[in-house]
């Protein structure tokens, strides 16, 4: 059950991954939480480097553990680092878990382990280039219990039903054949990367086919896939790669959706029942009221 916050309820913040390279952003970031009458948990992360770490893995692994009995976790930033600390087996509690990209690694190991709370969503130092509305649906899953529906582009018709999981390309296709990667059967998967090459996407879903972790799923979408203004001939070639790649599968598919590194990165809350329509574009969100 998602528990709602409430103003002067703590903000746990973790740097699991990089360190931070830019205190400015992070600062920014952190001043929208305050506006939101939430509490920041005083922690050392800003200046903390270790390589190109936010600290060695045992010090971020125990900070990890430590904070699995607080309310809420956003993490500061992604990079690489979060899945060393997968090594280690965290013990995983039902607080709220808010990241993306390199920090994908735990949302899903969190929900594969049958714990709650894993949140694909704005972090730190990316929350002040979010736009208004990626906020206010943020505020409004955090405070409220709900999230508006988003639109993507339809590439295959249909309507599926299942529990949603969110995911970076890359960091699921590495997590596949170790107990932090989920089941997917019946539920939909969402996608989404940065600047990666065509043909080293083509790898990943090639790899994903070969795995059988496809196999059974209720529906699919990919968000975005760069921070740079995509060529209308790289976008087709995306779009043509994700349609051959799985035309095999009948479910529906959704393209561009407004999920991933992008400014306007809607937040997901983990294994709630949600609808992909691929006729109309729209995935729907269902958060049961208490």
């Amino acid at each position: 059950m998602l528990v709602k916050l409430k103003k002067g309820d703590e903000i746990q913040i973790l740097a699991p991954s990089s360190f931070i390279d830019n205190e400015e952003d992070f600062i920014k970031g952190i001043d929208i939480l305050k506006t939101w009458g939430l509490k920041i948990v005083h922690n050392n992360i800003l200046s903390r480097k270790f390589g190109y770490f936010a600290g060695d893995d045992q010090t971020r692994f125990e900070e990890l553990e430590k904070a699995q009995n607080k309310k809420v976790i956003i993490f500061a930033k992604g990079g690489w680092g979060a899945a060393r600390l997968l090594e280690k087996n965290p013990n995983w509690g039902n607080g709220l878990m808010i990241g993306f990209s390199d920090t994908c690694s735990l949302l899903l190991s969190k929900y594969s382990k049958g714990s709650f709370g894993s949140i694909h969503g704005p972090m730190i130092t990316t929350l002040f280039k979010e736009p208004e509305w990626s906020l206010r649906r943020l505020r409004n899953l955090l405070f409220e219990g709900y999230v508006d529906d988003i639109k993507g582009l339809p590439l295959k018709k249909g309507i599926a039903k299942g529990e949603i999981v969110v995911s970076n390309l890359t960091i699921a296709s590495f997590l596949i054949g170790t107990d932090h990667f989920p089941e997917l059967k019946g539920k939909i998967i969402i996608f989404e990367d940065i600047n990666e090459d065509i043909y080293k996407i083509d790898r990943m879903l090639t790899y994903l086919r070969m795995t059988n972790k496809l196999n059974g799923i209720s529906g699919i979408g990919f968000g975005s896939f760069s921070d740079e203004v995509c060529t209308p001939e790289w976008n087709g070639l995306l779009k043509k790669l994700i349609i051959e790649r799985l035309q095999e599968f009948d479910i529906p598919i959704l393209f561009d959706l407004p999920i991933g590194h992008l400014s306007g990165n809607a937040c997901i809350p983990f294994g709630y029942e949600a609808t992909l329509n691929g006729n109309d574009g729209k995935l729907i969100i269902d958060i049961p009221s208490y």
